[in-house]
């Protein structure tokens, strides 16, 4: 294990090194400039048709419910854990750079969609199919198809890293602090839970998440508001604190080890991106199955996904550490959002505990959904099956194993996944903007 972990983190630090960073970044703002800010101009466009009446179209799960699930697979631990993480390691200035990553990011998720609808396929069980593997196979032709097989296989494997074994282990630490319940009993009910979900496909999994993700994102950003109230005259010094350290060193204070600016940075856009997911490639799975017949719709609905959890969900974590001073403390991950939390709210660790086992178990159905589409894209229908099998039988497994192993598995994973995405979405951006011009100008 030792020597897994030396390779992996050698590997993480090549994959999120500067290249990667700039990358993400970099295609965002191009995207972003490239549409006249269009994401940002037409937020309310988007929350608009997200309320509208259903459009007519092909596809397996209303566009309402197809953001559902992509935000089921996003708002997870990466809302609770991963923000905490990167303020633990980049200090108060990191949350600066989770909001940068998620104003470009916006514009990344709405290309991806928009890619996804324009270029997916039906298979032989008569569901509509799409993503990055497919948008590569369909947008940019045979000589690139293997960037569709590279996507793929990243996604099958990061799936189990950033959407099974993370979740597993982050909700079971959590249960496990907080109610005394054990990992290995957290793992067995994860699987029996999740099993009887994925037996319905993406339907009942669109079902669950159309219901339990409204229900918990609310109810969370309800109690960080509490902690908010609590700590009020708090929040201008820590709005303070965030832009002045985006951009300058941080010393150490406390069980705060301090920070330069590049690990501010570096911890900012990896848990940004870990958490929204802009760029991976994994959402446009999810929007792919929506009935529409306009890809633009659907891209304006997706990209909503990227502001909801990062610039709401993520902030109230993020505020909630910093005002209640709890960043200085030495804790890192769940257990320093939950100390935040309960510092400010009696019982506080019970809320923090109960919205990290509902995060977690709607993102594993989630991602179950990503990396079953990249085994069928592989193998063909015939892998599903066995895909779901092996996805529910790894949860009890990743509910007892290190987090810090698993954290770094997830976090290398992503990157990889990443690289074909943003290859792809920089050369298909022509077509977006053009399918972007034609739209608004029927309007």
């Amino acid at each position: 294990m030792e020597l897994l972990t030396e390779l992996l983190t050698k590997i993480n630090g090549v994959v999120w090194g500067v290249p990667m960073l700039v990358g993400i970044l970099g295609l965002g703002l191009y995207l972003q400039l490239g549409l006249g800010l269009m994401p940002i101009r037409k937020l309310g466009t988007g929350f608009r048709l997200l309320f509208s009446k259903v459009e007519a179209g092909s596809g397996e799960i209303s566009p309402f419910n197809a953001l559902m699930t992509a935000l089921s697979a996003t708002i997870g631990t990466g809302n609770i854990a991963g923000v905490a993480t990167a303020i633990f390691f980049g200090g108060p200035g990191a949350l600066f750079w989770m909001w940068m990553t998620a104003l470009v990011g916006m514009a990344t998720k709405y290309a991806e969609a928009v890619c996804a609808v324009k270029y997916r396929e039906t298979d032989k069980l008569g569901n509509h199919v799409g993503g990055p593997m497919y948008y590569i196979k369909n947008g940019l032709g045979a000589k690139w198809a293997w960037l569709g097989v590279a996507f793929a296989v990243f996604g099958g494997f990061a799936g189990f890293g950033i959407g099974n074994t993370v979740q597993a282990n982050s909700v079971a630490d959590a249960l496990d602090s907080s109610f005394g319940i054990s990992h290995v009993t957290t793992g067995v009910v994860l699987m029996v839970l999740v099993g009887a979900v994925l037996i319905g496909g993406i339907r009942w999994i669109s079902e669950v998440a159309g219901k339990l993700v409204p229900l918990m994102t609310i109810s969370y950003f309800a109690a960080g508001l509490v902690v908010l109230a609590v700590n009020l005259e708090e929040i201008p010094a820590a709005f303070g604190l965030i832009i002045e350290h985006a951009f300058s060193p941080i010393a150490a204070q406390g069980g705060f080890a301090g920070a330069a600016v590049w690990m501010a940075i570096r911890f900012g856009v990896a848990r940004g991106v870990f958490s929204n997911e802009a760029g991976l490639g994994s959402a446009p799975i999810a929007h792919a199955a929506a009935k529409t017949d306009n890809p633009v719709r659907q891209g304006l609905i997706a990209m909503l996904g990227t502001f909801i959890d990062t610039i709401v969900v993520c902030s109230i974590t993020g505020l909630a550490i910093i005002v209640t001073g709890s960043w200085t403390s030495g804790e890192a991950g769940a257990s320093l959002t939950t100390l935040a939390f309960s510092t400010a709210i009696p019982g506080g660790e019970y809320i923090v505990a109960i919205a990290l086992a509902i995060f977690a178990f709607t993102t594993i159905l989630g991602w179950s959904f990503y990396g079953e589409k990249c085994v069928q894209f592989l193998f063909g229908v015939k892998a599903i099956v066995p895909f779901r099998i092996a996805w529910v039988l790894a949860l009890p497994i990743g509910a007892t194993q290190s987090l810090e192993f698993i954290w770094l598995m997830a976090d290398t994973l992503n990157a990889m996944m990443a690289i074909p995405n943003l290859i792809a979405l920089a050369l298909l951006s022509p077509v977006v903007f053009r399918l972007t011009r034609e739209y608004f100008a029927k309007q």
